[in-house]
């Protein structure tokens, strides 16, 4: 077996991997979160978001495990997997990061539906749309990357 000192990872990779241990480590935080509100509801249920979070905070963990496994393997430069990386991570992020604040603010059950919540006060809706739109492009584009360039290497 090979020492793993010696193991040498490229930056998309190491990225990717520190990603998901962060997510992982959030998704398990956010779940004692989750059952202290369910422990104190007379419903037994956690706020949405907090839900929310906890099982995108885990997801992500995952996704960013095979993305970690595609920059590997991927053919392209150092620089472009990085970025692709970078991009998917950084919304995988944001989109925990936004569900932790709804849970945490209690202020909407759907971010998504108008008026848009955040707080006591209302968001535009373009904020919100060109948000997802940035993310959509973000996270797919990023993994999408990473996925040719791994396809190119394998097949």
């Amino acid at each position: 077996m090979e020492d793993m000192a010696s193991v040498v990872l490229d930056p998309a990779t190491r990225l990717a991997l520190t990603a998901a241990g962060g997510f992982l480590l959030v998704g398990l935080i956010t779940g004692v979160w989750k059952y202290w509100q369910i422990a104190r509801s007379a419903e037994a249920a956690a706020h949405p978001y907090v839900d929310i979070a906890h099982r995108a905070s885990l997801l992500y963990s995952f996704a960013s495990l095979v993305l970690a496994a595609l920059a590997w393997f991927s053919v392209w430069p150092d620089a472009v997997n990085t970025v692709a990386v970078a991009a998917s991570v950084l919304f995988f992020a944001l989109a925990i990061g936004s569900y932790v604040l709804h849970g945490w603010l209690a202020d909407t059950d759907n971010q998504l539906r108008a008026p848009h919540r955040l707080g006591s006060r209302s968001l535009p809706g373009i904020a919100l749309h060109g948000f997802m739109v940035a993310l959509i492009v973000a996270e797919l584009g990023g993994a999408a990357v990473v996925f040719v360039g791994a396809m190119q290497a394998i097949w």
